[in-house]
C-alpha cells in the first residue's frame, strides 16, 4: 500500500488561489471573540504570505468577512506585522511582479 499523502491545501480569501496551508497564514476566530494567528479551532480564513495579498486582505477586510465579525484590531495588527516580515523559505522578501 501507498502512504503517499496529499498536501492539505486552502484557499486565499485575497486572491482565491490554492496553496499548501503551511504557506499560508491562518487567522482563527475562538469561541471566546478573540483572535488566534496560527493557532485554536474555530472558523478560520487563510491568507497567503505575499506582500500584494496581504495588502489587499487588509484594505479590503477579506478575513473580517470571512470570519463574519465587525472589525477587529487584532486582525488588522496581525495583517500588518506579517506584512512587516513577509519572507519567504530562503529569508527574501515575497514580492509579486505586477501585471501588465
Amino acid at each position: 500500500m501507498s502512504t503517499t499523502h496529499k498536501p492539505v491545501v486552502r484557499r486565499c480569501v485575497s486572491c482565491a488561489h490554492l496553496k499548501d496551508r503551511t504557506r499560508m497564514l491562518r487567522l482563527v476566530r475562538l469561541t471566546d471573540g478573540r483572535i488566534g494567528l496560527d493557532q485554536g479551532f474555530g472558523r478560520s480564513a487563510y491568507v497567503c504570505r505575499s506582500q500584494r495579498c496581504l495588502q489587499d486582505a487588509r484594505r479590503r477586510k477579506r478575513v473580517q468577512k470571512s470570519l463574519r465579525i465587525s472589525n477587529h484590531p487584532t486582525i488588522d495588527a496581525a495583517l500588518a506585522a506579517e506584512l512587516d516580515g513577509a519572507e519567504s523559505d530562503n529569508g527574501e522578501l515575497v514580492q509579486d511582479s505586477p501585471v501588465e
